[in-house]
């Protein structure tokens, strides 16, 4: 089977959606589907193209036998408004464009949480006349009022109507939480369509290893701190000052803050930081996926936090299954829901509700004194996550693809988890043919 998927985030980009679009191929592929994925050049999250790349109209490499066509877009940083809509309405156009060239595929996929990446998609699917799949990520354009990022508009209802336009258009909808699945069930959409396939961690990756001794020096970290750590994108989705708040309540205490990553928000967060004189906050500048666990390893817990709105009662951050592959216990900063009933459910750390420093410091203080406790929530982590593995997710979104085209061209579709080999690393696979 010929699967096309269209996202704008790829490897070597490092967020949630290149990682998720990435190594779920990556099955598909060693499984006997043929991939091919439509992207831009990388430059997440600053809006600068990575080094060895070009915003150039076509180019095609390969890249863990995934066949990676990157288009041209206008490319802005990921802050602000109309730029970042002008780079999303870019890539939609040139996308659609360097679909239209591509080998028949047998469907066509496209991921939020920018929708107009399924505009192309689903416009593609009706030239190409084939099934078209919506993975729903995120609830745009809802998320980014949530965020603050934009106000309530005559603009945003247009979209959401055209979001529901998407939604009734598409012939399955893979939602990763099922409040996603609820949310629209409730404007209308026909339930029979919508698949809930909830994200997970490449296990071959995230994996429990020993402290990295020579990176905790480096970062100034003796045996006696205790590290929390937060590993990922710093954006106005989580409301970090929450944390540095909690931190200078912490300064005299054997706590360490480690944050690594960037966002949106990163410079404003070392500036406030700087201003309250936190010398037990360490802000690491973004790092290579494949260096992602040495930084776990220094940790004593894992930081999940989000902003305190009601849209994110409905979202699973990314980051509890790389911390249940670690086996790190979790402290979850968010409001009651999806991503507190994982939690919880697994018994895999504890929850605090967000905007309250206070509660999070004490949580702090907790899990530091109480070893025992800190080391059972870490062990009943790292047993929960084969359940919530990368592989799991990739056959389950594997066989709701697979129910829309002829048996003839299914191919193979893996029933039951089995260990996997690791992937090679994005730099030591790549493969290029660059076509200006």
């Amino acid at each position: 089977m010929h699967i096309l998927f269209l996202a704008d985030n790829f490897p070597p980009e490092k967020n949630a959606q290149a990682s998720r679009v990435y190594e779920r191929a990556c099955y598909w592929v060693r499984w006997g589907h043929q991939v091919t994925v439509i992207t831009c050049a990388p430059n997440f999250p600053e809006g600068k193209v990575y080094p060895g790349y070009t915003n150039r109209w076509f180019q095609i490499e390969e890249i863990s036998g995934i066949r990676v066509v990157r288009v041209k877009t206008y490319i802005a940083p990921n802050a602000g408004q109309y730029r970042r809509i002008l780079d999303f309405l870019s890539f939609m156009i040139t996308a659609f464009v360097a679909g239209l060239f591509q080998p028949a595929p047998d469907v066509i996929a496209a991921t939020s949480p920018q929708f107009f990446a399924a505009v192309a998609g689903w416009a593609l699917s009706k030239l190409r006349r084939r099934h078209f799949v919506f993975e729903l990520s995120d609830l745009w354009p809802e998320s980014i009022v949530a965020v603050g990022a934009m106000r309530q508009s005559l603009a945003l209802k247009l979209l959401e109507r055209f979001e529901l336009v998407l939604y009734r258009q598409s012939s399955a909808i893979i939602a990763l939480t099922p409040s996603f699945r609820d949310n629209l069930i409730r404007r209308g959409i026909e339930p029979s369509k919508i698949n809930v396939v909830t994200n997970g961690v490449e296990l071959s990756r995230f994996c429990p290893r020993r402290r990295d001794h020579s990176l905790a020096k480096s970062l100034r970290l003796t045996p006696n701190h205790f590290v929390v750590g937060y590993i990922g994108t710093l954006g106005m989705a989580h409301n970090l000052e929450n944390v540095l708040a909690a931190a200078a309540s912490l300064r005299y205490e054997s706590v360490r803050f480690l944050f690594v990553g960037p966002g949106a928000e990163r410079d404003k967060l070392i500036s406030h930081a700087q201003r309250l004189d936190l010398d037990n906050v360490i802000f690491v500048p973004p790092q290579p996926k494949d260096c992602m666990p040495n930084y776990w390893s220094v940790c004593d817990v894992a930081l999940v936090h989000l902003k305190d709105t009601p849209l994110f009662e409905t979202v699973i951050p990314s980051k509890i299954f790389e911390a249940m592959g670690m086996g790190k216990p979790i402290l979850l900063v968010a409001p009651e829901g999806e991503a507190s009933r994982i939690v919880l459910s697994e018994q895999a750390g504890v929850h605090v509700p967000p905007a309250n420093p206070v509660a999070l410091a004490s949580a702090i203080r907790n899990f530091a004194s109480s070893s025992s406790v800190t080391a059972s929530l870490a062990a009943n982590s790292l047993a929960a996550a084969p359940r919530w593995s990368r592989e799991r997710q990739a056959r389950d979104m594997l066989a709701a693809i697979s129910s829309l085209v002829p048996l003839s061209t299914r191919g193979f579709i893996p029933v039951a988890n089995r260990t996997s080999a690791s992937h090679d690393s994005t730099a030591n696979v790549r493969k290029s043919e660059l076509v200006s």
